[in-house]
């Protein structure tokens, strides 16, 4: 674990060191990087698979269950940071404007 504060700069470049250190660059392509994000969401999704909405609301009590969901969303935020750091995008940056162009279409 590093003492450096969190900031999605950080995270990133914790990963690209992690991935380097191994080699794993050459797999790391936007394609790769995509499938393996839409994997580890879907691993996500299937913790709630067949719980009723009061059941996932309650999801984070079971600390076994917890313990799960915070796993996958952290890989799901991994995979999400690797695509961004390999294609340039500013993935804040990219919420900003999206969530601009959210309240342009969808008006109170």
């Amino acid at each position: 674990m590093s003492d450096e504060p969190l900031d999605l700069a950080t995270l990133q470049r914790r990963l690209a060191d992690f991935a380097a250190a191994r080699n794993w660059q050459p797999y790391h392509t936007p394609k790769n990087l995509a499938a393996a994000l839409s994997v580890e969401a879907s691993e996500l999704v299937e913790i709630f698979t067949w719980l009723t909405p009061e059941e996932s609301a309650r999801v984070m009590s079971d600390p076994d269950t917890a313990h799960r969901v915070t796993d996958e969303i952290a890989d799901v935020l991994a995979y999400l940071l690797q695509l961004c750091e390999v294609l340039g995008v500013d993935p804040l940056a990219a919420l900003d404007a999206k969530i601009d162009r959210n309240e342009r279409r969808f008006p109170i």
